[in-house]
């Protein structure tokens, strides 16, 4: 996720609709044939490269600047960029692996990445274990037990407040170690919504779509201890989603809305946490910037609660990978490796405000290095993430989850709204032959 938000992916339908995936659409010339050409006499082999980034000034810099310096340090291969705005990239991609042309080289939001991998789109990389052995587990995209992924930063969820709100509320700071339960939890916001102080005392992004939903919600439905599928076979939401424990957080989460403790219509800005019109923000380390410019050393970044099973946020951001078609794997793997190093992860975390990769890559920068404020969502990431489901299905899941968290939070049975959910994710399950 590369800052998330909206440039999180909006789930598509189906892995027919794995391919009208995500929060990405539109043309694009194709790179030709396996996205390589052949040397000129004498000259290096072009390989070409898609990203979503054309919308990113910044990330797209720090793009080039790896490619730039790939293309210098050695004389056999030449990496090409083409930047596609995110809107428009993923028909880019549909539309050249249709007619075999995709490019060798191509980022992909880690939660579709099994789609894109079912769907005969990608291959998976060969890369040293020495450097991704070190990397926090969500930028290391696994599917079939295969690396077919691997991202120079993620992202991380905790909870945005300020000491002076909790100490004036007589409330307890959690930390990393102990948490929250369910019920100081729901104590806290009680109380904080009882001082009058706040037009409501949660913020949770309700003004957000797509994979915000699943990305930001289903970790609390994990923390109670269901699921958005059963993890075991990936052949059935039954029970996972549908069961006594989702149903239990269906019912928790409707009534953070229905009692007024979050706001079910939130603005999609979400400024209301530095404006003082709520106490606590919900949000990722790509957001947190702006309120440590604000109020300084009063911020507090804390876990998310545990809600019975044990706390969890999200985990995965976009990656790289390789199309099946390459014929070049080495260029690929290489330029991959040789952004792998540091100074590259350190620089995209301290420019997008997002996680460095690694801990060696921590310790070079500023942002998010032990002690500060940030650096509280990497101890987050190593402790509580857990990835989206790594199946083919999860665009369709997504989708369907959002549909379904947005009708619980606009006062739907919930038992109803799970059904509905699970009837719909296994309807397409079937369809695909549970994605064998």
């Amino acid at each position: 996720m590369s800052i998330l938000a909206r440039s999180l992916p909006v789930a598509a339908l189906g892995v027919a609709g794995a391919l009208a995936l995500a929060a990405c659409g539109g043309g694009g010339t194709s790179a030709g044939p396996a996205g390589s050409a052949p040397a000129a006499s004498g000259g290096k082999t072009k390989v070409t490269m898609w990203t979503h980034n054309a919308g990113n000034e910044v990330e797209l810099k720090l793009v080039q600047q790896v490619t730039n310096d790939y293309n210098a340090s050695q004389d056999k291969y030449e990496i090409t960029v083409q930047a596609f705005p995110q809107e428009s990239y993923n028909d880019a991609i549909v539309s050249a692996a249709a007619s075999k042309s995709l490019p060798c080289l191509l980022d992909v939001d880690a939660p579709i990445m099994p789609s894109w991998a079912y769907a005969n789109y990608l291959q998976p990389l060969t890369l040293d274990a020495k450097l991704t052995d070190p990397l926090l587990p969500g930028v290391k995209g696994v599917y079939n037990d295969k690396l077919h992924s691997v991202g120079f930063y993620d992202a991380a969820l905790g909870i945005v407040t300020r000491k002076s709100i909790l100490e004036d509320n007589d409330i307890r700071i959690p930390t990393v170690d102990q948490t929250w339960t369910m019920e100081e939890f729901d104590a806290a916001l009680t109380k904080l919504k009882a001082s009058g102080k706040y037009d409501y005392p949660l913020d949770v992004g309700s003004g957000w779509t797509g994979e915000w939903s699943p990305y930001a919600y289903s970790p609390f439905l994990q923390s109670f201890g269901g699921d958005l599928i059963n993890r075991t076979d990936f052949s059935t939401a039954e029970g996972v989603l549908n069961g006594p424990q989702a149903v239990k957080w269906g019912e928790w989460f409707q009534g953070l809305f229905k009692n007024k403790l979050a706001n079910p219509k939130e603005s999609e800005d979400r400024t209301d946490f530095l404006q003082g019109k709520v106490a606590m923000q919900w949000n990722g380390s790509w957001a947190v910037g702006d309120a440590v410019k604000k109020f300084g050393d009063d911020i507090l970044i804390l876990p998310p609660p545990n809600l019975g099973k044990q706390p969890y946020i999200g985990a995965g951001s976009w990656q790289w990978g390789m199309s099946a078609t390459c014929q070049t794997p080495e260029a690929v793997n290489g330029w991959i490796s040789f952004g792998l190093q540091d100074k590259y992860l350190s620089a995209f975390s301290e420019q997008l405000g997002n996680l460095p990769a690694s801990a060696s890559a921590q310790a070079l920068g500023k942002k998010f290095k032990e002690g500060t404020k940030e650096s509280t969502y990497i101890e987050l990431a190593r402790k509580y993430a857990l990835i989206r489901p790594p199946t083919p299905a999860y665009p369709f899941i997504a989708k369907t989850f959002e549909k379904a968290a947005a009708d619980i939070i606009a006062g739907a049975n919930v038992q109803d709204a799970l059904n509905t959910a699970v009837d719909a994710i296994d309807k397409n399950l079937a369809e695909n032959n549970n994605y064998q």
